[in-house]
């Protein structure tokens, strides 16, 4: 059963702006969220101690398949997003089929575009469509020390010479 915390973009935007008219400041994450890891979650709770509700995007599996090749996505959208929902730190998740998640920025209009420290602010892909919107990009999470690519390599088994 999918969680009730799983939206669709109209749903999230009526949300958002309910919480906005209480006062409230949106922090908004993105990603594949293949393999859920600490890493991810170490991110997504440093996220949410900056803002009242936390927005969490979620590639579909089509642009994940884009981004990471046809191997991916290991574990399917709507299970990502559940996952996701049961975490203490994400309020809601959204599901998105973009090659970015500019367009969620414009729908949802964030005060806050969180990206992990595997970028800076001058590298966020949708810096532009943040700033667009009123909103502010913000580097959270522990170093980059964790990889769903990475684990993903050691559970294949050795190539035989």
């Amino acid at each position: 059963m999918a969680s009730p915390r799983v939206l669709t973009l109209s749903e999230a935007v009526v949300r958002c702006a309910q919480a906005r008219e209480k006062g409230e400041r949106l922090a908004l994450c993105n990603g594949v969220f293949d393999l859920l890891h600490v890493g991810h979650v170490r991110y997504l709770e440093a996220a949410k101690a900056m803002a009242d509700r936390l927005i969490v995007a979620v590639n579909s599996d089509r642009s994940t398949r884009a981004i990471r090749g046809p191997q991916r996505p290991i574990v399917p959208a709507a299970e990502r997003a559940e996952l996701l929902a049961s975490l203490r730190a994400v309020d809601w998740v959204v599901i998105f089929d973009e090659p970015t998640v500019a367009s969620v920025i414009a729908a949802l209009k964030p005060d806050l575009q969180v990206k992990g420290t595997d970028y800076t602010p001058d590298t966020v892909p949708e810096r532009a469509a943040v700033e667009a919107v009123g909103g502010r990009v913000v580097i959270a999470g522990d170093p980059k020390d964790h990889s769903v690519t990475e684990i993903v390599g050691r559970m294949k088994p050795p190539s035989e010479s």
